[in-house]
């Protein structure tokens, strides 16, 4: 195997730090093709998939890539911007905002890119770039809050395949959640409650969070476990009883069980039950995208106002807002801790100065 090096790479440069912020990813427009594209790498994944792949690769191509791009291409339209797709915007926010703050405190020894699982940028564009620029420590923090194979692993097993196939890697650490942390549930808080300065407090709180089926639980994935531990601590840092808040699960896919409660089913049952007026926040999301925009803030308004709600409203996601910066920073920085870059530049000038000794004028990592 001939395994990628850096022919640009010259060995006068500086050491640096990476940070790379990654969440699930977009198609490149709202059309059909770019959808197909988008869901055969998507649900091509067998983290996210875990049926037999031969009996899997027959269901995708032979039923989902000839119906759903379409569908999907539809719903990314009512929600597409200038700028491209609010993921992507979001995602782009927080990397420049995360940039900024490290900034102070690092100077240029440290960069922040954001990458996206599937989809474009992707992550091994990104870490060629990276490393390209320097990078010899690199921090991955997938922003999936709550852990989940689906989701987390995956993007793990992306990081593993691109560096398996590299000539010189770098130090690797790895966020692989987040659920709990202090910082982060107090920007869920203050998110919540700068929502309802302006707007009158709802009979109930929703907290709703990506679905996956009920047979990860049982083969022992946390996420479960996690969702429900963070729900709780945003409702004590809120000071709600624990009927004021639920937690549910929403887009769920096919005909197998997925986690209960569903969050479509639970607003359709709860006018009948007397709650009339209901908030939703979705916690798992760091960031605003077709799910939330679209199922949560539409779809799944018209069933609750349909089975008799009056009010409801959902709550946007964490985005860039300050809190979420400041909490990802204190993150960052915590698992940051012992690395170390040098601000001089003896350490570049002798290896220049030993590589132009004994090779030349040669300035490869091809050696």
């Amino acid at each position: 195997m001939d395994y990628r090096g850096m022919p640009d790479f010259s060995h006068a440069q500086q050491d640096r730090i990476g940070v790379l912020i990654t969440n699930l990813g977009t198609p490149d427009a709202p059309d059909t093709p770019s959808l197909r594209r988008y869901l055969k790498e998507f649900l091509s994944d067998p983290r996210v998939v875990e049926v037999p792949r031969a009996l899997w690769w027959l269901i995708l191509n032979g039923v989902i890539l000839r119906i759903r791009p379409k569908r999907s291409a539809a719903a990314y339209r009512t929600v597409w911007t200038e700028q491209g797709s609010p993921l992507l915007t979001h995602t782009k926010a927080q990397a420049e905002q995360l940039q900024h703050q490290l900034k102070q405190q690092y100077g240029e020894q440290v960069i922040v890119r954001y990458a996206m699982r599937y989809g474009n940028p992707s992550m091994a564009s990104v870490i060629d770039s990276m490393l390209e620029d320097g990078v010899r420590k690199l921090l991955v923090l997938p922003l999936y809050p709550q852990y989940s194979a689906a989701t987390t692993a995956s993007t793990f097993d992306a990081v593993a395949k691109d560096f398996t196939q590299r000539r010189w890697l770098p130090d690797l650490r790895f966020v692989s959640h987040y659920h709990d942390d202090e910082g982060y549930i107090e920007a869920c808080a203050a998110q919540i409650r700068r929502y309802w300065q302006q707007h009158d407090r709802p009979q109930k709180l929703i907290f709703s969070y990506h679905g996956v089926p009920l047979k990860y639980l049982q083969k022992g994935d946390p996420y479960h476990c996690e969702c429900h531990k963070t729900s709780r601590l945003i409702g004590e840092a809120l000071g709600l009883r624990k009927d004021e808040y639920l937690t549910t699960f929403q887009s769920r896919f096919g005909r197998e069980e997925w986690l209960k409660p569903y969050t479509d089913e639970t607003l359709k049952a709860l006018p009948g039950q007397g709650v009339k007026d209901v908030h939703v926040f979705c916690p798992g999301f760091s960031a605003d995208c077709l799910e939330t925009i679209e199922e949560i803030g539409e779809e799944n308004r018209e069933y609750f106002i349909e089975s008799g709600g009056e009010n409801y409203a959902y709550i946007p996601a964490l985005n860039a807002n300050a809190e979420h910066i400041e909490a990802l920073t204190r993150l960052i920085e915590r698992e940051l801790q012992g690395w170390h870059v040098t601000r001089d530049s003896q350490a570049s000038e002798d290896r220049a100065s030993a590589l132009k000794q004994n090779y030349g004028s040669i300035e490869t990592s091809d050696l």
